[in-house]
């Protein structure tokens, strides 16, 4: 018998890994995209100093702190305040109208990594006098990173970026005055926390939780493989409401997906559907 070439010896130890995770923990990595995942387990590999998945596998499974970290490593957090700001302009044109005719409303932000765009959402709300009717749910598969959203402390220095967002993205206010600043950040004033729900909650393995007028899903499916992605936009069809708007990200598409054929395109360059069936 041949030996095993070096990578194919690596795959089987990347697959005993999320195996022995999703055993031990109950986080269920196995079917995120595997280029993506195999580029942040070794950072996860330098940062504890290991020279092989198998030595990493052991201290994951044996140091809950070695876990917290593995975890925040392959939990994607990019994201930032009125993050792609055309997308923003386009809600409040196209589906704050719409909204309007609710007396009240459910939003789910899935995958709301550390909360940047779900004050945003939560600012626009309030600009357009929707906020006191909404419900927003604010989910990810990290409880860490969930409790950092729910602070809703951001670094100072990210604030210019912020500002010039808003504004292309239709703010007319000052954006200062949605925050208080100390020397180095800014803390979100709890007003736009009043009507914020934070929970953990994962795409691969819970359920629907409750139906909702929109869901923002957006940069998350990117990170999965083709089976997962399906299983994630039949949780997210179940829980829109008839006539609700799916919020995807730019490269994403409900495109050859199983439900397809029940959403029309509000916005196709923004990625804004709605479930008509």
């Amino acid at each position: 018998m041949n030996p095993a070439e070096p990578k194919d010896v690596e795959e089987l130890e990347l697959d005993l890994l999320l195996e022995a995770v999703v055993r031990h923990y109950g986080y269920d990595f196995r079917n995120y995209a595997r280029g993506s995942l195999r580029r942040r387990v070794r950072l996860v590999m330098d940062d504890e100093r290991v020279a092989t998945l198998s030595e990493l596998q052991g201290r994951v499974l044996r140091d809950p702190r070695c876990f917290r970290r593995f975890i925040t490593r392959l939990s994607v957090h990019v994201t930032s305040m009125f993050r792609d700001p055309q997308i923003y302009l386009a809600f409040r044109r196209v589906i704050v109208p719409w909204l309007r005719t609710y007396p009240f409303v459910r939003i789910w932000h899935a995958g709301c990594s550390t909360g940047e765009e779900v004050y945003s959402l939560a600012i626009l709300l309030r600009e357009e006098g929707l906020y006191e009717r909404c419900l927003l749910y604010a989910t990810d598969i990290n409880d860490e990173i969930v409790q950092q959203a729910k602070r809703g402390i951001f670094p100072l220095s990210a604030m210019r970026q912020y500002i010039s967002n808003y504004h292309q993205a239709g703010g007319t206010q000052d954006f200062s005055d949605y925050y208080v600043a100390d020397h180095e950040n800014a803390i979100m004033r709890d007003s736009l926390r009043d009507n914020l729900v934070f929970s953990q909650h994962s795409l691969v393995t819970d359920g629907s939780f409750n139906e909702f007028h929109v869901i923002f899903c957006r940069n998350v499916l990117i990170y999965f493989d083709q089976q997962l992605r399906e299983r994630v936009h039949d949780l997210l069809y179940d829980s829109l409401v008839r006539l609700g708007v799916l919020a995807l990200g730019l490269k994403e598409t409900i495109d050859f997906t199983p439900h397809s054929g029940a959403y029309e395109s509000i916005d196709a360059d923004h990625r804004l559907y709605r479930r008509v069936r």
